[in-house]
């Protein structure tokens, strides 16, 4: 029995030996530490953690320094002579309403719980992407191989077909057949030369590296496994999706802000103290409290009761939107990623090993003129479609397990 199928195969599975081979983790790596979207981020964060502090800080205090005079407005004219003229200063301090300077905090709090989920959020899509990135550059390669291969078994086909035509037993459409075949593997070459070149240059965009820099080939990948429930996503998926997170700290965010609107019926004040020289008088001293009194309240502080009681109706309809659409789309990869895992199987083991047979056989009969050129033409052809179609999969699945961790949070 012939061992070619099985070599098929072999090349499906086995990895090809390199010097260097480049590996998804460190890229991954990498890319946390140099992404300037992450950086970017990272610093959003940073600078919303600052905010809690000052949002729930007192106002600043006023220092008020004057004179009376009489008489004239000569400074102090008449200061200890007449009662009104005097020297002094005073300070005051703005006292917010009692809970308002903490639902202020809060509000910052929350807008920095907010900054850190977007932080997740962007880590999840940058570290997708590179491994996108890192699979298709991966698949380029793969299918690169698999055309370079089969270009060389092309072309030791025409070679037969043209010793055939020289002793009268092929014809020359059989040759010119082979040549246009050849043709439009070579045009299969450059497109996909043109989609690792793409790939590469994605990379290091994402990595933060000139561009143009030299990456290896990939290592081979095993087929991988999908062995998370779909259940199971949708549950995790409330509990640690970034994208479900950040909407609920908008919530939280939106709540405390309509606390903080009921409470500015209530009256902020301030509080001042003052001293002032009289001269040869008496020093006189000043203490006062000034309310400052909602009294527009039907014009703004009604409406504004009003605006963050919506705001917080949008805010969890926006959350059931988010969660509605997570849902969505984590079935679809869930069922793509299901059916391209099928797929490969169905391809590795039973399409491509029995089409590399066929083909295997109708090479002798083609020699022998059992078969003619077409039928060994599209048996050929056949094994190169179903090779890629095998690693268009495998790219397909992988590419949907990068979505859903994208979209979950969970590692699969």
């Amino acid at each position: 029995m012939s061992i070619k199928p099985f070599l098929y195969v072999l090349l499906l599975w086995a990895p090809l030996l390199a010097q260097e081979r480049l590996e998804l983790g460190p890229l991954v790596q990498e890319a946390l530490r140099s992404n300037r979207e992450i950086l970017a981020a990272q610093k959003r964060y940073e600078a919303a953690r600052q905010r809690p502090d000052q949002e729930s800080a007192l106002p600043d205090p006023m220092l008020s320094l004057g004179y009376s005079s009489n008489g004239s407005p000569r400074p102090f004219a008449r200061l200890g002579v007449e009662p009104t003229a005097n020297a002094g200063f005073m300070v005051s301090q703005e006292f917010p309403f009692p809970g308002k300077r903490k639902l202020r905090g809060d509000m910052a709090v929350k807008d920095a719980e907010g900054e850190r989920e977007q932080l997740r959020v962007v880590i999840r899509t940058v570290q997708s992407r590179v491994t996108q990135a890192y699979h298709r550059l991966h698949h380029g390669y793969a299918a690169i191989e698999i055309l370079e291969r089969n270009r060389d078994l092309l072309q030791k086909f025409i070679r037969i077909a043209e010793a055939r035509y020289a002793v009268g037993k092929g014809t020359q459409p059989d040759i010119l057949k082979a040549q246009t075949q050849l043709a439009i593997l070579e045009t299969r070459v450059v497109k996909m030369e043109q989609d690792k070149r793409a790939a590469e240059a994605e990379l290091n965009s994402l990595l933060n590296r000139p561009p143009g820099s030299e990456l290896a080939r990939p290592v081979d990948l095993p087929p991988g496994e999908l062995k998370t429930s779909l259940e199971e996503l949708y549950a995790r998926t409330r509990q640690e999706s970034p994208m479900l997170g950040l909407e609920q700290k908008r919530i939280e965010r939106t709540e405390l802000a309509a606390n903080l609107a009921r409470k500015d019926y209530y009256p902020d004040y301030t509080l001042s103290a003052g001293y002032f020289n009289m001269g040869r008088m008496p020093d006189m001293y000043q203490f006062r409290v000034d309310f400052k009194l909602p009294g527009y309240f039907w014009r703004k502080q009604r409406p504004a009761v009003t605006e963050q009681a919506l705001r917080l109706d949008e805010a969890r309809r926006n959350y059931e939107a988010a969660n509605q659409s997570l849902n969505f789309k984590i079935k679809d990869d869930y069922l793509m990623a299901q059916t391209s895992r099928r797929l490969m199987d169905m391809y590795g083991k039973t399409v491509v090993p029995q089409a590399a047979l066929t083909l295997e056989s109708s090479i002798p009969a083609y020699e022998t003129g059992s078969v003619d050129f077409l039928t060994l033409l599209m048996n050929f052809m056949t094994v190169v479609e179903y090779e890629l179609n095998y690693h268009e999969e495998m790219l397909s699945f992988h590419l949907a397990l990068a979505r859903l961790e994208e979209m979950t949070g969970v590692g699969l």
